[in-house]
């Protein structure tokens, strides 16, 4: 059974595929549109399906289908789909609106990555959200991870500063710090990120640095607007997609692809702690039908 089985009822809408008209067409732009694929794009890929139908003269459902999943694949393939964890300690800056499933993604990153053998920290640099690190300590339990924390309202900085410097003795491979997940001032989150990202750089200038954005499925377009504005202040290496399982929306993760030119990274298909996995475009596309 493929990664992006239990998706496949919920998404794209019964068409019939044998039948190569006008009204299938139609109906498969819409189809596309409602999961989340975005207008635009849903249009465009729609007709270089019709164009190549025409050209390459398809008499089944399965060429429609595969020539679909190629078009939209060209969407998909976007930057570096893997966590780039090489240079230790390597550090995972992960941000994103309060409510998105930050912390829990934190925490299932965590479990995912020491059970591939690595040493993974927590940073609680989220002080100003009440019980935030509170709760990133529970799934530093779960993980049977450390955790590096200080009070709440403390300054962000300084406990990453703390985190890079225990993670330093402790020769940790891996540094997660949860971020404040604020979004009403760019400006501040702008000044905030940049603070954390130069502690990093002064601290440990040879590590393997990514900016994950942290995303709700559920919301769709209004996710795509929250990734541009975070692209715009932070700078992304990648996305997680969370509460994937949840939604008729799974078009989204091609619409953000597309639209910021940043791959996804994991998706979240679950509640349990194993349920975040690492996104794989081709898998995803065969699934999609």
């Amino acid at each position: 059974m493929g990664l992006f089985a239990k998706l496949k009822k919920a998404w794209l809408a019964p068409i019939s595929w044998d039948t190569l008209d006008d009204d299938f067409y139609d109906n498969l732009e819409e189809s596309l549109i409602l999961a989340d694929v975005g207008m635009e794009l849903s249009e465009n890929a729609v007709k270089e399906l019709q164009e190549r139908a025409y050209k390459e003269m398809y008499m089944t459902g399965d060429q429609v289908k595969g020539a679909l999943r190629d078009i939209l694949g060209k969407s998909l393939n976007v930057g570096d789909p893997t966590l780039n964890v090489k240079n230790t300690p390597a550090v995972v800056l992960v941000i994103g609106v309060n409510g998105v499933g930050k912390t829990t993604s934190i925490g299932k990153l965590a479990h995912r990555l020491k059970r591939q053998g690595k040493k993974v920290l927590l940073c609680a640099a989220d002080t100003f959200r009440a019980a935030a690190a509170d709760q990133l300590e529970i799934w530093a339990n779960r993980a049977g991870v450390d955790i590096v924390r200080q009070h709440e309202g403390a300054d962000p900085g300084a406990v990453l500063f703390d985190a890079l410097q225990a993670a330093k003795a402790r020769n940790v491979d891996v540094v997660l710090c949860d971020t404040a997940g604020r979004l009403h001032n760019k400006a501040n989150l702008m000044k905030e990120l940049s603070k954390l990202r130069k502690i990093i750089d002064r601290e440990c200038p040879d590590s393997s640095v990514e900016t994950l954005l942290v995303l709700d499925a559920t919301t769709g377009q209004n996710g795509l607007i929250q990734a541009k504005t975070f692209k715009e202040t932070a700078g992304l290496t990648g996305i997680v997609l969370t509460k994937l399982d949840g939604t008729a929306k799974g078009g989204i993760v091609i619409a953000i692809a597309k639209e910021l030119g940043v791959p996804v990274k994991f998706v979240g298909l679950g509640e349990g702690i194993d349920d975040l996995q690492p996104f794989d475009a081709g898998e995803f596309l065969a699934d999609m039908f």
